[in-house]
């Protein structure tokens, strides 16, 4: 065990590599320990060790936590309430900002410009606009990422396009490598690509992408963080194996963009999606992004060549010409009224570094393992969520013992105030998200947490 000892179902080591970041203010030095694969690296924030927190009442360390947490501000940008809102992995709280643009959006450049919107307010060139803001917070240069359409569509989009290049390199690049465990409709589509590109899909474990990848390989579609199990998974040496091999690399930061480093530049992504609506708050069904590494821009060839992608749209030529850079990954005409929502919820992020709120999300996890594992009778659930720093992402998996009662447990949290979800049969999930969640609620959703388990 790392920083929290509630049991943890083993599911492989994939260490990935990340940065060091500053200690988390009010948490205790962290305890000598032996180095080991996938550990966390030295100056890695913690909460207190197990054995200075079994002296400390957690209601009282969660005070202490909140008290010193340069993020604590933040909170206040969103619309919250009492409840205890731990599903910002599915869908992202509302930032107090969006209102207020959404009805100026609809009044006066919808309901007064009207068309002249299109340029006087920007509207034409929001997808690249908002695109390089989400950028910042993924690791990619400006003029590499496109807002627009939904995850799934993207997806498809990336996938058709990265086996055309890799077939360019060889004909003989027939398949496609998808997480064995990756969110269903990401399974789908490669399927569909696979059918139009005459390739073939092997599902393999993401931990064993870089040996299973080899000369037939043209893609690999991975997600950087597992949806059921908050695990983190190895971006940088997974798109190192995946080229040496000769084959390109899709990544789905669904659950990674807006809760830690992702690095597309630094650790040369070749194309990678993702939807706003969790960690960027983006709202219900806000739009999602594509990103194309500049080196591959020419050469994206897009399987959804659409108007709003030819290099010149009014032009209506018949025969079709692509822009040039990220704005070929554009396919129809922009959602106007969701995109500007988006934007107006990323200035939350204008003076927030992702490496801060990764320190807090691994202080909030850390602490909530140990308030569960303090509060909750023993042996009634069992983490999937890896301990190690560097496999986790920012949500944790409890399994449940008993089965059948994930449901009915999750049901009961929310009936008291603390939303999660669960993913059948038996897990259920919390996400943590550092710009608006704290301590406090962290120690109290465990404490309900084990009144219903002990009530039930």
């Amino acid at each position: 065990m790392s920083d929290a000892t509630i049991p943890t179902e083993s599911a492989g080591t994939e260490p990935t590599e990340s940065k060091p970041t500053a200690a988390w203010p009010g948490a205790a030095e962290p305890r000598p320990t032996a180095a080991r694969p996938g550990a966390a690296e030295p100056g890695t924030p913690r909460t207190a060790p197990a054995d200075e927190a079994a002296r400390i009442a957690p209601a009282d360390e969660a005070a202490g936590l909140d008290a010193a947490d340069p993020l604590r501000a933040k909170r206040d940008a969103f619309t919250l309430d009492d409840t205890i809102y731990l599903d910002g992995n599915s869908l992202g709280a509302l930032p107090r900002a969006v209102p207020p643009r959404l009805a100026d959006v609809v009044a006066r450049e919808w309901g007064e410009l009207r068309i002249r919107s299109w340029d006087e307010s920007g509207w034409w060139t929001a997808p690249e606009r908002i695109g390089d803001r989400v950028g910042r917070l993924i690791g990619a240069a400006p003029g590499q990422v496109v807002v627009g359409d939904s995850t799934s569509v993207n997806v498809f989009k990336a996938v058709v396009a990265a086996v055309r290049i890799a077939q360019e390199r060889g004909a003989h690049r027939d398949q496609i490598l998808v997480d064995e465990a990756t969110f269903p409709t990401d399974g789908y589509i490669a399927e569909s690509a696979a059918r139009m590109t005459g390739c073939t899909v092997r599902p393999v474990a993401a931990g064993d992408v870089p040996t299973a990848v080899g000369a037939r390989t043209a893609v690999a579609l991975v997600n950087h963080v597992d949806y059921r199990t908050g695990r983190l998974h190895d971006l940088p040496g997974t798109t190192a194996a995946v080229h040496a091999a000769g084959a390109l690399v899709v990544w789905d930061l669904c659950h990674s963009a807006g809760a830690l480093p992702v690095g597309l530049d630094a650790h040369g992504v070749d194309l990678a999606v993702g939807c706003t609506y969790k960690y960027l708050n983006g709202g219900p069904g806000a739009p999602a992004y594509l990103y194309v590494a500049q080196a591959h821009q020419p050469r994206f060839d897009s399987p959804l060549p659409g108007w709003n992608s030819h290099a010149d749209p009014f032009g209506m030529a018949s025969a079709y010409t692509p822009a040039d850079g990220a704005v070929r990954g554009r396919v129809g005409t922009p959602d106007i009224l969701s995109m500007l929502a988006l934007e107006a919820a990323l200035e939350v992020w204008d003076d927030v570094t992702i490496e801060d709120v990764r320190a807090k999300s691994l202080a909030l996890t850390d602490f909530f393992l140990r308030c569960v594992e303090t509060y909750v009778p023993a042996g009634r659930v069992r983490s999937i969520t890896p301990a190690a720093h560097a496999e986790r992402g920012s949500q944790v998996a409890l399994r449940c013992a008993e089965a059948g009662e994930a449901g009915e447990v999750m049901a009961e949290l929310v009936r008291r105030g603390v939303v999660g979800d669960f993913r059948r049969p038996d897990v259920l999930r919390f996400g943590f998200t550092p710009l608006y969640t704290g301590f406090a609620e962290v120690e109290r959703a465990a404490r309900v947490l084990a009144d219903v388990l002990k009530e039930g």
